[in-house]
């Protein structure tokens, strides 16, 4: 049976992937001085200013001024040219401490108050409630969705052609899309491409659909995926010169799936940037992507998908839930049961075994949390997967 499934991307100068960048780099510096801080921080933007608000409990100073501008002129908003100037443009500070309601419950887990032993990875409660879904497959080598990998890979393309110079009309702001065709549930080819970059206003578009199917999507997507009815288009509105937050209003944790998997798996609706791990909605999420990758790695499933849920303040899971879309070599259930055994699913067992107090989140705020290999982060590591083999008899 034959079906299409799309999923987009953006470049870290669209203004959402901006303001995650903004909230990520300021969890970043507070970490290097206080990894056991708690963080909730939110970012907005439109023309010419950056709003940065939330909860912040830590015993650090940063400059969250400083950090703003940085991330805004690394992005490449330096001059008012490419509609945003991260020298000259405002930003507001809006801070309070967390809820001490929050922070009871998170510094000390429902089960330790009722009399469990209080060793370490007991002891952190969940940050909030709520589900959170990995998942993971083997159409590509870092085991993500087709679509949403090529779409990465072509949003990054995009930034470093700009960077280095390459193309040097193109500016920050930028789309990507990918439609691939299955059949039988299995990548045939690829269907439609859309690339919209902004760009100077003084580049004709012959030269950027030119420039775009060069440089952007041939060097990207396979060329056995590619055949004569593959459809391309290439800022198809015809002039993208306005972007950035003066073309669109930005604001942290409203690119969720293109942060995740494209709109292939399900989603609990939690954003991940500016949340400090014992933020369910980031660590747990982080943990179900591990646990998916290492069944699939173990050859158990060819597709997997992993929900687990938790309680305000409590520190087990509420619930664990899988859907291997019968690809399974085992029935869904026994799986939940080699995931019980081998996982920790406790906030400060995931905070621990994937290393969250490190300043690692920047890095993450463009081109998707998940599938990232390359930034050598532990929820990507398939480590568990012979074990988990061995358990599964196979």
């Amino acid at each position: 049976m034959k079906r299409l499934f799309t999923s987009e991307s953006v470049t870290e100068g669209h203004p959402d992937k901006m303001c995650d960048q903004i909230s990520d780099a300021i969890l970043d510096a507070i970490f290097e001085l206080d990894p056991y801080a708690h963080v909730a921080c939110e970012t907005a933007t439109k023309t010419g200013f950056v709003l940065v608000f939330g909860e912040l409990s830590t015993s650090c100073y940063v400059d969250i001024e400083g950090i703003v501008r940085k991330v805004v002129k690394d992005i490449g908003y330096d001059r008012s040219e490419v509609c945003f100037d991260g020298n000259t443009c405002a930003v507001l500070v809006s801070l309070e401490g967390q809820s001490p309601v929050i922070a009871m419950g998170v510094d000390e887990a429902l089960e330790v108050k009722e009399g469990a032993e209080r060793d370490e990875l007991a002891m952190i409660g969940a940050g909030d409630q709520g589900m959170m879904f990995g998942f993971a497959c083997d159409e590509t080598p870092e085991l993500m969705p087709m679509p949403i990998s090529l779409a990465h890979k072509m949003a990054k393309k995009l930034a470093e052609a700009r960077k280095i110079g390459k193309l040097p009309y193109l500016r920050p702001d930028g789309k990507t899309q990918v439609t691939v065709e299955y059949d039988d549930d299995r990548v045939v080819r690829v269907d439609t491409v859309v690339v919209s970059t902004q760009h100077s206003p003084d580049v004709p578009l012959e030269k950027i659909r030119r420039d775009m199917i060069e440089f952007i999507i041939k060097p990207i997507v396979p060329k056995g995926l590619m055949d004569e009815n593959t459809k391309i288009f290439v800022n198809p509105t015809g002039r993208f010169v306005i972007g950035g937050p003066q073309g669109d209003s930005g604001l942290t944790g409203r690119q969720i799936i293109v942060d995740t998997y494209g709109g292939y798996a399900s989603h609990g609706g939690g954003a991940f940037s500016g949340k400090a791990p014992t933020k369910v909605d980031r660590s747990a999420a982080y943990m179900a992507r591990y646990i998916a990758t290492n069944l699939v790695a173990a050859g158990i499933a060819r597709k997997c998908e992993v929900q687990l849920a938790y309680a305000i303040g409590v520190a087990e899971p509420v619930s664990v839930y899988v859907n291997t879309y019968g690809t399974g070599k085992l029935s869904d259930d026994r799986i939940v049961e080699l995931i019980r055994a081998h996982f920790d699913m406790r906030p400060a067992a995931i905070i621990k075994h994937l290393d969250l107090r490190k300043p690692i989140y920047r890095q993450l705020a463009a081109y998707g949390h998940l599938g990232r290999e390359d930034l050598g982060v532990r929820w990507e590591d398939t480590d568990k997967a012979a074990d988990l083999a061995a358990a599964a008899g196979i």
